[in-house]
C-alpha cells in the first residue's frame, strides 16, 4: 500500500517538475540527409567519386552495349547460321556476359566502399559543426533523426554554412 501511494507521489512530483526542466532546456534538429545532399564537403565528395569512376563507367556502358549487339546478332540470325558459327557466336556472348556482370559487381563495390570512405569524412566534418554550434549556442541536446521536427529548432542550414566556411 505504501509503495502504491509512494509511486503515485513521485509520478505526480514528475509530472509538476518535468514541464518546469524541459522549458529550460534548448532542443536543435539537424536534417542528416539534407546535410549530406547540399553541404559543400559533401557535393564536392560526390564530385571527387563521379571523376574518379567515369572512365569505369563508360567502360561498362560500352561493354553493355556490345552484349546488346551481339544479343540482337543471335537472336536476329541464329536460326540461318551455320551450328559451328552460331555455338562459337554464343559462347562470345556468354563470356562476354560473364566479363560485364564481374566488371559491374566490381564497379558497385567499388563505387560502394569509396562512397563510405567519402561521407564518413563528410559526417565527421557535420558532426563538429554540430558539436560548435550546440556548445556556441547552448544547446542542450541536438537530435538527428526524428520523425517530426519544427522548423523553429532545425539548425540544418546552420550546419551547412559552417561547412561551407571550412575547407
Amino acid at each position: 500500500m505504501k509503495a502504491t501511494t509512494l509511486s503515485v507521489l513521485a509520478a505526480a512530483v514528475l509530472s509538476i517538475a518535468a514541464p518546469a526542466a524541459f522549458a529550460e532546456s534548448k532542443i536543435g534538429f539537424v536534417n542528416s540527409d539534407r546535410v549530406m545532399r547540399e553541404a559543400a564537403p559533401a557535393v564536392r565528395a560526390q564530385q571527387r567519386l563521379e571523376k574518379e569512376f567515369e572512365k569505369r563507367d563508360q567502360e561498362l556502358q560500352r561493354l553493355g552495349k556490345e552484349l546488346q549487339t551481339t544479343q540482337e546478332d543471335l537472336e536476329r540470325n541464329g536460326v540461318t547460321m551455320a551450328e559451328a558459327d552460331r555455338r562459337t557466336k554464343e559462347r562470345t556472348f556468354n563470356d562476354l556476359n560473364r566479363d560485364f556482370q564481374r566488371k559491374q559487381r566490381e564497379f558497385r563495390e567499388d563505387l560502394n566502399q569509396r562512397r563510405n570512405e567519402e561521407l564518413a569524412s563528410v559526417l565527421d566534418r557535420a558532426n563538429r559543426a554540430v558539436k560548435q554550434i550546440a556548445e556556441a549556442e547552448k544547446f542542450d541536446v541536438i537530435l538527428q533523426e526524428a520523425v517530426y521536427a519544427s522548423p523553429r529548432i532545425d539548425v540544418t542550414d546552420k550546419v551547412i554554412k559552417a561547412l561551407a566556411d571550412t575547407k
